[in-house]
């Protein structure tokens, strides 16, 4: 089964729009918070782990061609905006990242499907690697607002890599580790889900393939019926979000599957990694 099967208010009715930066924020190193204004039924309806398209291209040119796909990081349904963490991995990623407030940029979305919280789930472990924290900063704050016990963990290759605790509700246990040891765990974040895995009733992560196999391995052993489940947020190029150009597929035990329509969460037992 895949990780969401209901369907959520508006699903279908992705549209393209241009939205006008209203801020831009250092973060994380050399990342950056990138805040954008969106139509109100659209942010009212956005649902976690959901993500948009962005044509990042030169003045006057159609490159680079390809969009670049964002899971939202935070939705203000107040103010109307959509906040992104931005990278400058590639071409692409680095012109967004230089985008100022006051400049428009092309957006598609939202697009492809959510992580779900059951109705009987109390207790949420989330695991982040690096700019995977995005979509579960969006979860946690929906999270925390319904009252759930959240533990958050996450790792990257040294403190400037983390995530400020600042950025996440104060009810939420925030756990961090780092490959040189700067700060918190020296490792890898996945060595600390032990503790934790038979305390949740569900696990949530956003990260690189390989995180997703040492989860499982750390996991698999602690969970019991193949519970708590564990939805996953894969990452793939999603050019065109729509299903027609097949770069971002995913093997799963069903088949392969367009991550952009199907996706991009999946339960980690139906994923082949």
């Amino acid at each position: 089964m895949q990780a969401t099967a209901a369907r959520a208010p508006g699903r279908g009715s992705s549209r393209e729009f241009e939205s006008t930066v209203l801020a831009v924020e250092p973060i994380m190193g050399d990342a950056i918070l990138l805040t954008v204004g969106a139509p109100p039924s659209l942010v009212e309806r956005l649902l976690p782990g959901q993500f948009f398209n962005v044509a990042c291209r030169f003045p006057g040119s159609f490159d680079p061609l390809l969009r670049r796909p964002y899971s939202v990081y935070r939705a203000d349904r107040e103010k109307s905006s959509l906040t992104f963490l931005v990278r400058p991995f590639g071409r692409g990623s680095a012109w967004l990242a230089k985008r100022a407030p006051g400049e428009t940029l092309d957006m598609l979305g939202p697009l492809g499907n959510w992580y779900a919280i059951p109705p009987r789930s109390q207790r949420l472990l989330m695991l982040a690697g690096g700019v995977g924290v995005a979509p579960l900063v969006m979860l946690s704050d929906d999270a925390a607002a319904q009252g759930l016990d959240i533990v958050f963990v996450m790792g990257a290759a040294d403190e400037h890599g983390l995530l400020p605790a600042s950025e996440l509700r104060g009810s939420i246990e925030y756990l961090v580790a780092t490959d040189d040891g700067s700060r918190g765990h020296r490792g890898l974040a996945t060595e600390i889900i032990s503790d934790y895995v038979a305390w949740a009733d569900q696990i949530y992560a956003c990260g690189p393939e390989p995180m997703y196999r040492t989860l499982r391995a750390v996991a698999d052993p602690l969970r019991i019926h193949r519970r708590p489940k564990v939805q996953i947020s894969v990452e793939r190029g999603m050019a065109c979000g729509l299903g027609a150009c097949l770069g971002c597929v995913v093997e799963t035990r069903r088949g392969m599957i367009a991550s952009c329509v199907r996706g991009p969460v999946f339960d980690l037992d139906e994923v082949v990694i």
